[in-house]
């Protein structure tokens, strides 16, 4: 049985109850780069947030398909490969490149697949058609515009009226339109750019009609969940459910709107365009994936997070040495004595809490993730913990994986502490398994049955189980507390 969420939805306004489309299937959808430069640490924190999303939903028994798309095409993919004498395409794939790597360093792996927009060509024109065949679009000379009075909703998502996106406000004014508020969909080709045929001539698709044409082939004319930062609200996703509704006829394009707020540098939005930006990978290299994780997750996700350069990373860093010291102590102990010495074993109401406090901080995420709450809870485990530390020496292997619990929750759910991310346990971890694996093998051959049933369930008892397969013995985590 999947968990129970509650979720806020930008769109109704509202945090309500996560009910799927097609339960347990989840269609996820995240607005990823334009990979004209290196990636930022604000592009990290709309990665690290919908992650933990992914991750989160994954463990409550939901089956997660997420699509992050790659714009690796348009005006300022086309202006930079022009300064630096680089085709824009071949620049995209570079930058991208680098995005990928500082993704596997911040071990936010959760996504499915990250279309490329060029690769969806065919499907851009086909709901282009679509949308002209059905009176929301025009075409002009070679371009093809969205007429936004055609769609009465728009604008619901970000609060904007289309009366004060008229000429002399908001937008540009282009004398092939018939609004100042209509927006591109398909731009005739230029010299020297980039180009595909199409009905309408020679072009390129415009900015906000890849991702619907993405979604569409991906997800569906209707998916679950629509995620990316408060910045692409308006205009961006406003486009997207015109285009989508638009063409599809269905309505709502997605039932969860979740927008992450921005991070700001010095109480201004961080971004490339502006040039006040702090790089990723510098900042990865500066300070480690695992603080630069947590400062992103300590903090309300739809709510902006101010950065300040040599204070905010350096009071993160020391948070999270507290909030881990605990855990390492934890873990060097077990590793000195193996997961099945002798020892006491833990008070039955320590036991007990350690045992459901994996469930306990479910709830507490599943309440609209707020993983600063669930960071909190971990902060007074570890308290704990550390008032346990003279103690720990004389613990049983398993009384210390069952202290070592909501440690691994963390681990599987908020991608922290890196031994044991994405569900993998640690090198010297799974040698200490392969031991008493092998000891239990010896002791079924001599035919000590009791003695391989006592190790089997001193593993268990820490949290591992054990699966014979013929000659083979696998194991893994079980997963800890409920849902």
């Amino acid at each position: 049985m999947v968990h129970p969420i509650r979720l806020y939805d930008t769109l109704s306004g509202e945090v309500r109850p996560f009910i799927p489309r097609v339960s347990p299937r989840v269609g996820l959808f995240v607005c990823g780069l334009t990979p004209y430069a290196e990636a930022h640490i604000g592009h990290g924190r709309t990665a690290v947030i919908f992650d933990v999303v992914a991750r989160a939903l994954r463990r409550w028994g939901y089956h997660v398909f997420y699509v992050q798309n790659v714009t690796n095409l348009d005006d300022r993919l086309i202006a930079r490969g022009n300064e630096e004498r680089r085709d824009p395409m071949e620049l995209a794939e570079f930058h991208f490149q680098g995005w990928l790597r500082a993704m596997d360093q911040l071990d936010a792996r959760a996504v499915n697949v990250y279309p490329f927009a060029t690769d969806y060509i065919p499907e851009i024109i086909d709901q282009i058609s679509t949308l002209i065949r059905r009176d929301y679009a025009y075409a002009v000379d070679g371009d093809v515009y969205y007429s936004v009075a055609k769609f009465p909703n728009y604008g619901r998502l970000s609060g904007q009226r289309v009366e004060a996106l008229r000429a002399g406000a908001h937008v540009e004014v282009d004398p092939k339109k018939r609004a100042p508020e209509d927006f591109a969909l398909w731009k005739s080709a230029k010299p020297e750019e980039p180009a595909w045929p199409s009905p309408w001539g020679p072009g390129r698709p415009g900015w906000h009609i890849e991702d619907t044409a993405i979604t569409g082939r991906l997800l569906g004319d209707q998916y679950d969940i629509h995620g990316g930062g408060t910045d692409l609200k308006f205009p961006h996703h406003e486009a997207e459910i015109a285009q989508a509704e638009g063409a599809s006829g269905k309505s709502p394009l997605v039932n969860y709107w979740m927008h992450a707020g921005m991070l700001t540098l010095r109480g201004e939005k961080m971004s490339k365009s502006l040039g006040n930006v702090v790089g990723l990978d510098a900042t990865l290299k500066a300070y480690g994936p695992e603080v630069l994780r947590f400062f992103y997750l300590n903090a309300n996700y739809r709510s902006p997070l101010n950065f300040e350069e040599g204070r905010s990373l350096e009071e993160a860093r020391e948070s999270y040495a507290t909030l881990s010291q605990p855990y390492r102590r934890l873990r060097e102990e077990l590793l000195r004595g193996g997961l099945t010495r002798p020892g006491r074993e833990l008070p039955p109401e320590v036991a007990k809490t350690a045992t459901e406090l994996p469930a306990r901080l479910d709830d507490v995420l599943a309440e609209d993730f707020q993983t600063r709450e669930s960071i909190a809870a971990l902060f007074g485990w570890s308290r704990m913990i550390q008032e346990w530390s003279p103690k720990l020496t004389s613990l049983s292997g398993a009384a210390l994986v069952t202290l070592g619990a909501p440690y691994r929750w963390a681990a599987e759910v908020l991608g922290l502490f890196p031994e044991r991310t994405g569900g993998k346990a640690p090198a010297e971890f799974s040698t200490l398994v392969q031991v008493a694996i092998d000891a239990r093998a010896r002791a079924r051959a001599r035919g000590d049955f009791a003695e391989g049933d006592r190790i089997r369930q001193s593993l268990l008892d820490a949290g591992i189980a054990l699966e014979d397969q013929g000659s083979e013995t696998r194991w893994q985590w079980k997963r800890e507390g409920g849902g």
